[in-house]
């Protein structure tokens, strides 16, 4: 069930709770593909399956770290969203790790924690969710990341 913050007082009152967890969703060959296109990273652990499966320490292709990150939007709007808001943006990212590979074929959610709320001067708010990308079946996380946002009322 997707959490509905609908005021700054709504957010405020939230800081410490896990938000809650998404769906899973399939980090599929040709996501992988496709981001090495956009990225230029066509690294053989990536996009060489028969390469991967022969020389890799992890048995076949993996996802890169940065397209697993960059699922945090996809896999976070089932898990929150902030109605009462007239923007939210991307502020930046701290701590970002990336502790287990995603091989490709396997599915991730993400949980994500609302670490911390500042509010700024000119009334806006920043946010800090913790972020944590879990491999199904796999005990460690693939990305474990703060990410900041600013919240504009």
């Amino acid at each position: 069930m997707t959490r509905v913050f609908e005021n700054k007082s709504d957010l405020l009152g939230a800081v410490g709770e896990t938000l809650g967890s998404s769906e899973w969703v399939e980090v599929t060959r040709e996501m992988v593909h496709q981001f090495a296109d956009a990225t230029g990273d066509h690294q053989w652990i990536h996009v060489d399956d028969e390469r991967a499966k022969r020389e890799s320490p992890f048995g076949g292709p993996i996802a890169h770290g940065y397209l697993t990150l960059s699922l945090l939007p996809l896999l976070s709007k089932s898990v929150y969203r902030i109605d009462g808001a007239k923007m939210v943006v991307n502020y930046g990212s701290d701590k970002v790790r990336f502790p287990s590979p995603v091989p490709v074929g396997a599915k991730v959610r993400n949980t994500a924690v609302l670490s911390a709320i500042e509010e700024l001067p000119n009334g806006s708010l920043q946010s800090q969710i913790t972020n944590t990308v879990e491999i199904e079946g796999v005990g460690k996380p693939a990305v474990v990341a703060q990410t900041v946002a600013r919240i504009l009322f």
